[in-house]
């Protein structure tokens, strides 16, 4: 049995949301498909980013194209060298594909913010999505929310969808040496700086924590620019404490791993998202949490008393102030942060989907 990952996504020089599932997911895999032959599939110089030993029956195929690489580069691979199963661990399953085919959805975002993104990007995501579901012989949601979006949306039968929560970086929260930042108190945010993150709302949030609530610190947000940046650059600039509101841009492991645990507060008012595991990132440090009200972020929280309605910014300046002025809150909030991580682990992730895979 051959067994045959997309992993064009994974083996990048920078990887956010769905680049560190894909890169997690595969390297947790090597447990449980470690005696199976595997192919990787990449795109030129993803070879160069693999950081970690592969079994011996483990290989890694380079596909040169540029554009439509899984439509045509490994649609191609596949009908010439076939293999039994197929993973991809982002949305879109080739055209030619075996009868065993998962692919992993994280996601419907575009169908509820289509502002949030391009209409070619709309256009993609729904075609290929729409078949991917159609193709798949299984289809692995990462949450109650996605797997309920597929089936109301989409008209996928419960049956075949398996929902595989995401896990988290234990081990690198514990293990990255921190660094000294030069900010002494500030809210941080991480993920792409676009519209369905909210970033917007967080800097009117902001806005009023500094103007009502006094408060003396910075927002640093870090990430690079996505769809509807503009509308953010103009809020910064449109803003009294502009000066306080930092651009870190892309930022390495070690960086955020020091920013999150010195944070006063990891704020995530995520709008539409698809799991949120930076919260479980910043929970793993002792960080407290404000995120969404919504699902899946309400999921993967765990604690009701950190979550507020994204469109209220007023709400989320409150929650802010309250968690920071209460300590025996802030306390309780964190500690119950530490416990919410324990049900999460990119293994337990891994290991689900490799005996699906299997069976």
């Amino acid at each position: 049995m051959i067994v045959g990952i997309d992993a064009s996504r994974a083996f990048v020089k920078e990887r956010t949301g769905i680049e560190e599932y894909s890169y997690q997911i595969i390297k947790n895999l090597r447990g449980e498909l470690k005696d199976r032959q595997v192919v990787l599939y990449t795109r030129p110089g993803g070879d160069e980013q693999v950081d970690f030993d592969l079994p011996k029956k483990w290989q890694i195929k380079i596909l040169p194209w540029k554009y439509l690489w899984t439509q045509l580069a490994l649609s191609l691979e596949l009908l010439i060298n076939p293999v039994d199963i197929l993973l991809v661990p982002a949305h879109t399953i080739p055209l030619i594909h075996p009868k065993r085919s998962f692919v992993v959805v994280h996601g419907l975002e575009y169908e509820f913010s289509p502002e949030s993104y391009s209409w070619r990007s709309r256009l993609f995501h729904k075609f290929f999505i729409k078949k991917s579901c159609r193709w798949a012989r299984k289809i692995i949601a990462v949450s109650e929310k996605t797997k309920n979006d597929l089936i109301n949306l989409y008209n996928i039968k419960s049956g075949k969808i398996i929902v595989i929560g995401n896990g988290f970086n234990l081990e690198a929260s514990q293990n990255y040496k921190t660094l000294k930042v030069k900010y002494k108190n500030f809210l941080f945010f991480i993920g792409r700086l676009e519209e369905r993150k909210n970033i917007t709302g967080i800097i009117k949030a902001f806005n009023i924590f500094k103007n009502k609530y006094n408060y003396k610190g910075k927002l640093l947000l870090a990430g690079g620019q996505g769809y509807g940046y503009d509308k953010i650059k103009q809020a910064i600039n449109q803003s009294k404490f502009k000066s306080d509101i930092v651009e870190l841009g892309f930022i390495d492991e070690r960086k955020k791993w020091s920013y999150l645990k010195q944070a006063d507060i990891f704020i995530y008012p995520s709008l539409f998202e698809g799991f949120g595991i930076p919260i479980l990132e910043a929970q793993s440090v002792g960080t407290p949490v404000i995120t969404s009200d919504r699902s899946p972020t309400k999921e993967v929280a765990g604690d009701q008393r950190i979550l507020v309605n994204p469109e209220k910014p007023n709400k989320i300046a409150k929650l802010a102030n309250k968690i920071l002025k209460d300590r025996e809150l802030h306390t309780d909030i964190t500690e119950q942060g530490l416990k919410n991580i324990r049900k999460y682990s990119w293994k337990k992730s891994a290991d689900k989907i490799g005996k699906l895979l299997q069976n």
